[in-house]
């Protein structure tokens, strides 16, 4: 095998196995079966078929690229060994000082703990929901409740947030290697997503591209932030990029070979609504392209429609059946989502017809010439700078707030404050400080990149809408759309490096893709004044030297920096400090918020926390409860003094670490103090 064909199969087969083990797992889940002997031995047979379809190609051609792109000379015998070698090494890099730095967040606070004991449940039970186990304290009681941060009380049972697609890849992990093993498939999945980009870039901008644009992404700060802990973005990275890659892959094929590699195509784009119901808005410049590829009577139209139906259909139906209460928390967002997928449904649908109705498609093939020799594609090319500018200058006519209309509206508002205080910005918890995203973006790449990335999308427009570089209108309607998007609008609470886990979905992938594309197209034009190669290498080598210098500067601080440690030998050492027939009732807020779901998942136990405003004799009534159903009530509080009016106080917990710091405005370089207690009293039989 050449190095050309090595980097066309290495980059899109983390997303096909992805796809492989996902097509096993939701069923099995659904099923209540996700047990590690069933997974497998289906895994095993759909990962060899899945890599036979999307891997097999050609035997000597590579498909149609730009100049400069993987198949420059005719085949993929023009990409050299060191294009291929460079990214590897780089993948690998990645992953050995991901694995070093790699966060231990099981306690939760935030979303990548939540993961953790989601996945925690699946690793040890396979099914879903998680029971309240109310027998365990004796029956029901007023004062009792189960639910905790990410883990929603729901009738009966306690059912987790989020979608079941990052767990379900992360409880692969849990089976191989414990928590540990969970925790350490997040560099695995960042290194995949790297290895990715990279293929990316090799097929849009070209192999000898592809080392600078997986150096860039793997040192910008939310990548490197994202993958040493379990963020949903990770397989979502991976299921993009390569189902983008694939579809490029389509191009080289014929018949039902090209239909089949549309149909796994679509699939990977179609599970990232299992793995984050957000990906719903990504997809939706997909589906118009399918329904493109359908009117103009192409065959790979339906395959791609197809596989995008079923996966997204796949993750609404689990969302539907086992994360029903996290889609009615978020409904105030998705039934907007809803109408917009169901409105461009509806317009890909006319589309279609318009198309393929002989009068009207006519026309429309008409028009396209036309357009392509008139004002349009330069008109294209200046809106896109001049859209940029106004996300420049949002900040100086532009104040983002927002007005509190929940609970937890109501808690970021004080944790903004709080940041702020910090700071010693002015206080005002409703600010969302959306109106500075671009300046998020230079943040982490750098102006050089995203002048470059400006320019190439400017220069993508107008070749598009002159009939050219047609390899490029999926990935750049995918791009554009969803970047415009969250520049105008994140969606999340605005401390940093948080929200760049809004960025590093697909903003910072794609910028940096059209930064790569721009350098090569600028190359390319240098070369044709009459530059030497040498001359021409030697610029490219410095303008990639430029843009990695803020890149780098804004991730030293926390390059090297590790943070969340010691969190599962301490929670390890808690659960053995437990009595085996406890029943724990966790008294205080804080600790119940962060550890109700650790001891039911980690530790094994019952759990379940009081409610506010109950009294000392509460507390008893619900101990003698516990005494009633035969078990052990274990009393669990962040200080002694909480728990001591009930028995002899013990420590089972102390852990003292770094988490990642919070910034408002400016980039993230700091790491701030953490420090956890928990404390336990054991009543005696009255």
């Amino acid at each position: 095998m050449n190095a050309g064909r090595l980097l066309v199969r290495v980059t899109v087969a983390p997303a096909l196995l992805v796809v492989a083990w996902l097509a096993v797992a939701l069923p099995l889940l659904m099923a209540g079966v996700f047990r590690p002997v069933p997974a497998i031995a289906l895994f095993v047979p759909a990962a060899a078929v899945t890599l036979w379809l999307g891997l097999r190609s050609r035997p000597r051609d590579l498909p149609p690229g730009p100049r400069g792109g993987l198949n420059a000379s005719g085949g993929v015998d023009a990409v050299p060994w060191w294009t291929t070698g460079s990214v590897l090494a780089i993948t690998a890099a990645f992953l050995v000082l991901q694995v070093v730095m790699c966060a231990e967040q099981i306690v939760v606070r935030r979303d990548p703990a939540s993961y953790v004991q989601f996945a925690v449940w699946l690793t040890e039970h396979g099914s879903l929901p998680i029971p309240q186990a109310r027998e365990a304290f004796g029956g029901a009681d007023g004062v009792l409740r189960f639910a905790s941060p990410a883990f929603y009380q729901d009738g009966g049972a306690i059912v987790p947030q989020f979608m079941a697609g990052m767990p379900l890849v992360l409880a692969l992990g849990g089976w191989l290697g414990g928590t540990h093993g969970i925790l350490l498939m997040a560099p695995l999945l960042g290194a995949c997503g790297v290895l990715a980009f990279a293929g990316l870039v090799a097929r849009l901008a070209g192999p000898r591209w592809a080392p600078a644009g997986a150096l860039l992404l793997a040192l910008t700060l939310p990548m490197l932030y994202v993958s040493r802990s379990t963020f949903s973005e990770l397989p979502a990275i991976i299921l993009l990029l390569g189902g983008l890659s694939l579809m490029y892959d389509v191009r080289r094929e014929e018949g039902r070979r090209a239909g089949l590699k549309a149909f796994l195509a679509g699939a990977a784009l179609g599970l990232i609504v299992l793995v984050r119901i957000d990906g719903l808005r990504d997809i939706l410049p997909v589906l118009a392209f399918a329904g493109l590829l359908i009117g103009l009577r192409r065959g790979t139209g339906y395959w791609l429609a197809g596989g995008l139906l079923l996966g997204a259909g796949a993750g609404l139906a689990e969302g539907l059946t086992l994360s029903r209460p996290y889609l009615a928390y978020l409904g105030s967002s998705l039934r907007p989502l809803a109408a917009i997928s169901a409105a461009v449904f509806a317009a890909t649908a006319a589309m279609v017809v318009l198309l393929r109705w002989d009068r009207t498609g006519a026309w429309l093939r008409r028009t396209g010439p036309a357009v392509a020799r008139g004002r349009l594609p330069g008109a294209a090319a200046v809106l896109t700078v001049l859209v940029m500018a106004g996300f420049a200058v949002r900040p100086l006519v532009q104040t983002v707030r927002r007005v509190p209309a929940t609970k937890d509206d109501e808690l970021n508002v004080r944790f903004i404050e709080l940041v702020q205080g910090v700071h010693r910005l002015p206080l005002d918890g409703t600010r969302q400080y959306s109106e500075l995203s671009l300046y998020w973006v230079i943040w982490y790449i750098g102006l050089p990149a995203l002048l470059f990335a400006t320019l190439g999308a400017a220069v993508l427009a107008r070749r598009l809408l002159r009939g050219r570089s047609p390899e490029w209108l999926l990935p750049y309607a995918v791009i554009v759309w969803t970047t415009a998007q969250v520049l105008i609008r994140p969606g999340i609470t605005p401390d940093h490096p948080w929200a760049s886990r809004r960025l590093i979905g697909l903003v910072i992938p794609g910028l940096l893709l059209f930064t790569m594309f721009a350098s090569a197209w600028a190359a390319r034009r240098v070369r044709r004044l009459g530059y030497g190669p040498g001359l021409v290498r030697g610029g490219a080598v410095a303008g990639v030297a430029l843009m990695l210098v803020p890149i780098v500067l804004t991730s030293s601080g926390l390059l090297m920096t590790r943070t969340e440690q010691h969190e599962v030998g301490a929670v390890e050492e808690m659960c053995d400090e437990l009595p085996a027939r406890g029943s724990v009732v966790v008294i205080e807020q804080s600790t119940a918020d962060r550890f109700l779901q650790v001891v039911r998942g980690m530790c094994g136990l019952p759990a379940a926390r009081t409610a506010g405003g109950t009294t000392s004799a509460d507390v008893k009534r619900v101990v003698a409860g516990v005494f009633a159903a035969g078990r052990r009530p274990v009393l669990m509080a962040a200080k002694p003094e909480q728990v001591a009016p009930y028995g002899t106080p013990h420590r089972v917990l102390s852990v003292r670490t770094r988490q990642d710091g919070r910034t408002l405005t400016g980039p993230p370089g700091a790491t701030w103090g953490l420090f956890m207690e928990v404390w336990i009293a054991e009543p005696a039989a009255s």
